[in-house]
C-alpha cells in the first residue's frame, strides 16, 4: 500500500486517489456523511455545513465536500464534535424560514393532530409541500433535532406563481445553491444567480424578474434538485390536494427526441402524474428539457388517438392496425407503379428513436427505390 495516498476515516484505512475529496473518499468507500449543498458534477461549495468533519491537527471542522484528501489525515465523521455542529446548522436552517414540519418541538397530542392535519386534502397551504420528502426534514429526525432555538426570521419575498411550470417559495428557501449550481454548471443555462446581501438574500432571475420574464427555459432541473420544499412542479403542488392511491415508478426512455433520455414515469390509478430524470445514468444522468419533464399531459388527453383512422366519405373512421396498414401497403404499391418510386417522399420524426429513424430509411431506399427522406429535426 502506497502511504502517501492512505488516510485514516472512522478507524479505517483509506486509499485515495490525488484531487479526491474527503466526502468523495467516504463516499467511495460507504462511510455516510450528510450533505445539503453537495451537488454531483459541480464545483463544491461548503455553503450548507452540514458534511463538516474531524480531522486530528485542524484547528476548526472542515467541510467534506471541499476539503481535499491528504496523505495521513485522520479524520472522524461522526464524533460528539461533529453532530453538534451538524445540529446547530440543522437548527439554524430551520430557523431560515418556514419549515412547518415534523421537525418542530411537538407534545404527543399535538403530533397526532399534525399527523392528521397532514392527511387533509388542502393540508399543503399550512404544511410544508415537501413534507416526507425533504431532505432538511430527514437530517432533524436523524440527528433529533426537535425544539428550534432560533427566531425563525421574517419572510421578505412572496411565493412566485406567475408561470406555467414552477412555484417558488422563497419562505422554505436554505440558499443552500444546488438550484445555481444546476442551472449554471450542469445545464448551463445560467438563469438564475445568487441577490442582494446579508438577510435580504435570495435567488434570483435575471434582474430579478419572475422566471416567465427571464431567460429561464423551465427545463426543471432546480426543482429535481432542491432539497426542501422551495422549489415544486405546479403539478406536484395540485397533486398534494388530493388524496390518492399509490404511485409508483416506471423507467422508461422519453419519446421527445432521439437523445435517449432516461426518465421515471410516477404513475398513480393508470394516469402519469409527473416525470423525473433518473440520476446515475446516461445520457443524461437526470437532467431533462421543458417538453421531457413537462409535456406528458398528452398521454391522458380525453382527445388523444388511440386507434388508426381511415379517411371515408368525408369523414373519419376506426379501423384495426392490419387494416390501417394494408391500406398504406397497398396505396404507396399503386402510387410506385403509376408515377415511380421518386414520386414518394417520407419524412421522419424527432419523436422516435434513432433506430425507428433508420428502419424508416432503410425501408425508403431499399424497399420503395428513393432516396427522398428528410427529418424534422434538419428543419
Amino acid at each position: 500500500m502506497d502511504s502517501k495516498n492512505v488516510l485514516v476515516m472512522d478507524g479505517k484505512e483509506l486509499t485515495f486517489t490525488l484531487g479526491e475529496t474527503i466526502l468523495q473518499v467516504a463516499r467511495r468507500n460507504g462511510i455516510d456523511i450528510p450533505t445539503l449543498c453537495y451537488l454531483k458534477g459541480a464545483t463544491p461549495t461548503g455553503a450548507c455545513r452540514i458534511c463538516l468533519v474531524e480531522v486530528e491537527g485542524a484547528r476548526n471542522l472542515l467541510a467534506a465536500c471541499s476539503t481535499p484528501a491528504e496523505p495521513n489525515m485522520v479524520i472522524k465523521t461522526e464524533s460528539p464534535r461533529v453532530i453538534n455542529a451538524r445540529r446547530l446548522n440543522i437548527e439554524l436552517l430551520l430557523a431560515s424560514g418556514h419549515h412547518n414540519c415534523l421537525a418542530q418541538d411537538m407534545d404527543e397530542d399535538s403530533w397526532t393532530d399534525f399527523q392528521l392535519k397532514a392527511m387533509e386534502p388542502e393540508a399543503h397551504r399550512e404544511i410544508c409541500p415537501a413534507y416526507g420528502q425533504c431532505k432538511l426534514q430527514d437530517l432533524a429526525i436523524r440527528y433529533q433535532v426537535k425544539g428550534i432555538r432560533f427566531e425563525p426570521k421574517e419572510q421578505k419575498y412572496p411565493i412566485e406563481m406567475v408561470n406555467p411550470f414552477i412555484v417558488r417559495d422563497f419562505s422554505r428557501c436554505i440558499l443552500c445553491g444546488r438550484c445555481v449550481q444546476a442551472c449554471n454548471e450542469i445545464q448551463v443555462n445560467s438563469a438564475i444567480s445568487y441577490g442582494y446581501r446579508g438577510s435580504a438574500s435570495k435567488i434570483v432571475a435575471k434582474g430579478d424578474l419572475p422566471l416567465k420574464d427571464s431567460d429561464c427555459v423551465f427545463c426543471g432541473e432546480c426543482v429535481q434538485v432542491c432539497p426542501v420544499g422551495a422549489l415544486m412542479t405546479k403539478e406536484d403542488l395540485e397533486l398534494r390536494r388530493v388524496k390518492g392511491g399509490t404511485v409508483k415508478r416506471v423507467r422508461t426512455t422519453c419519446c421527445y427526441c432521439g437523445v435517449g433520455c432516461q426518465i421515471y414515469l410516477h404513475v398513480q390509478e393508470g394516469k402519469v402524474i409527473k416525470v423525473t430524470g433518473v440520476e446515475d445514468v446516461g445520457p443524461n444522468f437526470g437532467s431533462l428539457c421543458v417538453k421531457g419533464r413537462f409535456g406528458y399531459n398528452f398521454i391522458n388527453h380525453k382527445d388523444r388517438l388511440k386507434r388508426p383512422l381511415i379517411r371515408e366519405d368525408g369523414g373519419f373512421r376506426e379501423a384495426t392496425w392490419e387494416e390501417a396498414l394494408d391500406l398504406v401497403a397497398e396505396r404507396l404499391k399503386e402510387t410506385k407503379e403509376k408515377y415511380g418510386a421518386d414520386s414518394i417522399g417520407v419524412f421522419c420524426s424527432a419523436r422516435i428513436t434513432n433506430e425507428e429513424n433508420y428502419l424508416a430509411q432503410k425501408f425508403t431506399r431499399a424497399a420503395l427505390g428513393t432516396n427522398n427522406i428528410d427529418h424534422c429535426a434538419r428543419l
